[in-house]
């Protein structure tokens, strides 16, 4: 096990921002894990370690004075326990798109709607990923955690990981304290459930020519949508939505839709959920660049790392103007999505 100093986290953050790591070490295993926290943690460092899976949602600020695990956790298995159902469980270091691929292939439904967004498998908890109508929450049985205080392996129900929109147990009181090592989902084998009702996916379908959609299909018009308007991480540096779409009491909506008609807006319990993507374009940010940021110009939710050199000190100042702005227009705070380090 190698233990790397003042080691460059270019290449393990989809913004691509250089930043580096003071010790920098990649697990393959839970014991090489364990053997890490307990052995290769150097006193004179106050911080916590900073685990990076995938790297997609994270803006790194700063060089990180401590330890940088790197999880590579891999490993797929599967357990039918019914007519029309089965468990698959992934470890933490499998790529999410790559691992949503490999269910549609042995035909298990439930996560076609997620395909395609960036990640590996141990964060998709942490964020309650969710896209097109569906969310992790709503396939998600357990997953097993590392306890960084007792070093002892956890399992955490669907109940226990407290979802919320964009949220979990994990952002929020169990911050720091656990580092998920493998997650459980319960799929379909037949009878699938298909979700086609949200966003454009029903319209790409019929662009497709496909009238009685497989869960492949709505697979397919995914990531056909996604890559109609999301950039590519690999071609420039992003970490795709950076804000999470407000939430705001129905008679706000309703005074704010006296002055702009035509703001959009979708029931979410007692609150109306208000696209924050519309909310930053209406504010002239779409396309929009300063500096070496900018805000994409087929999607104003995604900040992108335009020229490749944009500190993350850029990025975050960016956002803030962007929060501002909306505030001023809207009087609604954007919350950013992103997890700031």
């Amino acid at each position: 096990m190698t233990i790397q100093e003042n080691f460059s986290l270019k290449n393990y953050n989809t913004f691509g921002v250089d930043v580096s790591a003071k010790y920098f070490a990649e697990v393959n295993s839970v014991e090489d894990l364990l053997y890490v926290l307990k052995n290769h943690q150097p006193s004179t460092i106050n911080h916590q370690p900073l685990f990076l899976g995938g790297g997609s949602n994270i803006l790194l600020t700063k060089n990180f004075e401590g330890l940088v695990i790197q999880l590579n956790l891999k490993g797929i298995s599967e357990e039918i326990i019914g007519e029309n159902t089965v468990l698959v469980t992934a470890k933490s270091g499998e790529n999410w798109h790559q691992f949503v691929q490999y269910c549609l292939e042995k035909n298990y439904g439930g996560l076609e709607n997620l395909s395609l967004i960036p990640g590996n498998v141990g964060t998709s908890p942490m964020q309650n990923i969710g896209a097109y109508g569906v969310e992790i929450k709503d396939h998600f049985v357990s997953c097993k955690v590392l306890n960084l205080e007792t070093f002892e392996i956890e399992n955490f129900t669907n109940e226990e990981c407290k979802f919320g929109y964009r949220e979990s147990f994990f952002k929020r009181e169990g911050k720091g304290k656990y580092v998920i090592l493998e997650v459980t989902f319960q799929l379909t084998t037949k009878n699938h459930t298909i979700k086609t009702d949200y966003g454009a996916i029903s319209t790409e379908l019929e662009n497709l020519g496909i009238h009685n959609p497989t869960i492949q299909d709505v697979s397919k018009a995914v990531i056909a949508i996604r890559q109609s308007k999301l950039p590519d991480p690999k071609v420039i540096g992003n970490a795709g939505s950076f804000f999470k779409n407000p939430s705001i009491p129905l008679e706000q909506f309703e005074n704010l839709k006296q002055i702009f008609e035509n703001i959009p807006g979708y029931p979410n319990g007692d609150l109306v959920k208000v696209p924050a993507g519309w909310l930053i374009e209406q504010c002239g940010w779409k396309g929009k660049q300063i500096g070496n940021v900018a805000s994409h110009k087929l999607q104003a939710l995604v900040i992108v790392n335009v020229t490749g050199n944009a500190t993350g000190k850029e990025i975050f100042d960016f956002s803030t103007m962007i929060i501002d702005s909306v505030k001023e227009k809207f009087g609604i705070e954007l919350e950013r999505e992103v997890n700031i380090i």
